[in-house]
């Protein structure tokens, strides 16, 4: 079966805290319409609210810049979403999504924000390029629609 591409969203919003229930609230109002289960929809914020944070924190640092999210649903109930910046970018990925790692020490940061989103979703997939930014992509596939007998 040939998957389908049935919706999409996109959103554009400044790199502040604030901003991060923001997009929690925006992903969530997206993927209620595929009524997933409490604990599927909780992953989604979950990881969402991850690579934000990532952008907040680490990819403008002491600025403000632009976080673009886009959504994507399909007919095998496939969630695609990417979170992109045009920050600092990383300069090493690869090590970037050990656990643990983290170039933010003074804040006390524990290195655990890849390692949360790659927990949440199916998929994990960061491309950055330094001074050019990051995108962040998570794939999560929900579970099937049981109808009542």
């Amino acid at each position: 079966m040939k998957r389908i591409c049935e919706n999409t969203m996109k959103a554009e919003f400044p790199s502040l805290s604030c901003n991060e229930s923001l997009a929690r609230s925006l992903i969530s109002a997206f993927v209620m319409q595929l009524n997933p289960t409490v604990s599927e929809l909780a992953d989604i914020k979950c990881a969402v609210s991850e690579a934000v944070t990532n952008c907040t924190v680490h990819a403008y640092r002491d600025s403000v810049g632009t976080i673009l999210m886009t959504a994507k649903s399909y007919s095998d109930r496939t969630v695609r979403i990417e979170i992109k910046d045009r920050g600092c970018g990383i300069e090493d990925v690869t090590r970037a999504m050990e656990p643990l790692y983290t170039t933010d020490r003074e804040s006390e940061r524990s290195g655990l924000g890849f390692t949360v989103m790659e927990s949440f979703c199916d998929k994990l997939r960061v491309i950055s390029k330094p001074k050019k930014g990051t995108k962040v992509t998570l794939i999560k596939t929900l579970s099937k629609i049981c109808s009542a007998t």
